[in-house]
């Protein structure tokens, strides 16, 4: 199967390369035009095949080197820009081909003539200039994204009105961060530049909605000492994200898998952090309290393991309960129609696929044809998701419209 499917993903991004050529070619003219060619494929074909390379000859290393990770960053912002500007020129041929076949049927095409390749030539030249310039664009962005953008913090401040709300919780902050990802840091300052603006909020409760790691533990050691200094009045809880478990590694045994997964954890504690693990805790707050109930991973294609029935166990059906779950497809298939009613769910896992557009009145990201709820704020039947951007990267080292994510809600008693 893994060879079939290799074969496959090799073959389209083949295609994608010969239909952008097909465009390229029409801007390049002159004595450079063999130079020209050759780079393109040289380009084309060296780059993912320097990526398999890097990947395979690191399966069992910790991190890939930064080489690997520029081949790999360079190789996915030139794929997305071809995308962008193959669009256009399938478009164009969309048009051209459905024109004439309309006029055949119609009888008002000569099909004895021939074609004026000369005025196809130069509107599909004249296609393709349009097209650079317009995969130019997210090219341009996505070199932001690599060098400023994955650390361009946002804070997003919501405020969310209950009715049951106990009244000593009206005005109760909670900051949430999610997706930390801390394999893919390489730079200190712009981490502790997010950090500081976590501290600054000042929130009463400070919650991580998983992911610490890309997978090893180790990823994390160097990072310790900051994030030991997040602080809230009412604590730090916390929980696991699918990469936690090392399910994206070969590992040597099921020993040093195991080991790997326990010093994640451990990792949680040694920062002040309450990992939770299908529980709950009572936050109480001048003789009234809320319950927050925290999960294992649980996520439609990504296992499994969260078990809210035993994180409710204990929790009194007319309390008001806040969920940590990092996965958002979790609140699609189990908790919105849950029997008891948990008021707010947060979670994170989606990246908001790290790219998009985000503007008042108009969102866009790949992240939505796989995840209908991809980020920020929904509701239904009186059920509250908040699905946070992330703090970290993951793949592509690089986040373009969809900024890194610091979220600050505020309960407020209706």
């Amino acid at each position: 199967m893994v060879p079939v499917f290799m074969i496959f993903v090799l073959c389209i991004l083949f295609a994608i390369d010969l239909y952008t050529f097909q465009g390229f070619r029409l801007l390049i003219a002159g004595a450079s035009y063999k130079f020209m060619v050759y780079a393109y494929w040289m380009i084309s074909i060296l780059l993912p095949l320097a990526f398999i390379i890097f990947m395979a000859r690191n399966r069992y290393q910790h991190q890939l080197p930064g080489v690997g990770v520029f081949i790999g960053n360079l190789w996915l912002i030139l794929l997305v820009s071809k995308l962008v500007f193959i669009v256009f020129l399938l478009m164009e041929d969309i048009s051209r081909v459905s024109g004439f076949l309309f006029g055949k049927i119609s009888g008002l095409v000569d099909s004895s003539k021939a074609t004026d390749s000369v005025s196809i030539a130069s509107r599909r030249k004249f296609i393709s200039q349009v097209a650079l310039g317009i995969a130019s664009l997210p090219f341009a962005s996505l070199i932001y994204g690599v060098v400023a953008g994955r650390f361009n913090y946002k804070i997003h401040r919501l405020t969310l009105n209950f009715p049951d709300l106990p009244q000593a919780f009206d005005g109760f902050k909670i900051t949430q961060i999610s997706d930390v990802h801390s394999g893919s840091f390489d730079s200190k300052e712009g981490v502790i530049k997010g950090l500081e603006m976590i501290k600054s909020l000042d929130s009463d409760l400070l919650v991580f909605t998983g992911d610490l790691v890309n997978t090893f533990s180790e990823e994390f050691d160097p990072w310790i000492v900051e994030f030991k200094k997040l602080r809230a009045p009412y604590g730090q809880f916390s929980i696991l994200g699918n990469h936690d478990y090392g399910e994206y590694a070969e590992w040597k045994s099921q020993d040093e898998k195991q080991s790997n997964f326990e010093r994640i954890k451990a990792h949680h504690d040694s920062i002040g952090f309450r990992l939770m693990l299908d529980e709950s805790v009572r936050i109480e707050k001048d003789g009234e309290h809320i319950q927050l109930l925290g999960v294992e991973n649980w996520g439609q294609g990504f296992g499994q393991r969260g078990n809210l029935a035993k994180a409710l166990n204990g929790v009194g059906e007319g309390d008001f309960k806040i969920l940590l779950s990092h996965d958002p497809t979790h609140w699609e298939y189990q908790v919105k129609k849950h029997p008891q009613q948990i008021h707010l769910t947060l979670s994170g896992h989606t990246h908001g696929m790290q790219m998009g557009v985000e503007i008042p009145g108009f969102r866009w990201s790949p992240a939505q044809y796989r995840y209908p709820k991809w980020a920020g704020h929904y509701e239904e039947n009186d059920r509250h998701l908040y699905i946070n951007r992330g703090f970290g990267v993951l793949g592509f080292r690089g986040r373009a419209g969809i900024w890194p994510e610091i979220t600050q809600i505020e309960l407020r008693k209706a």
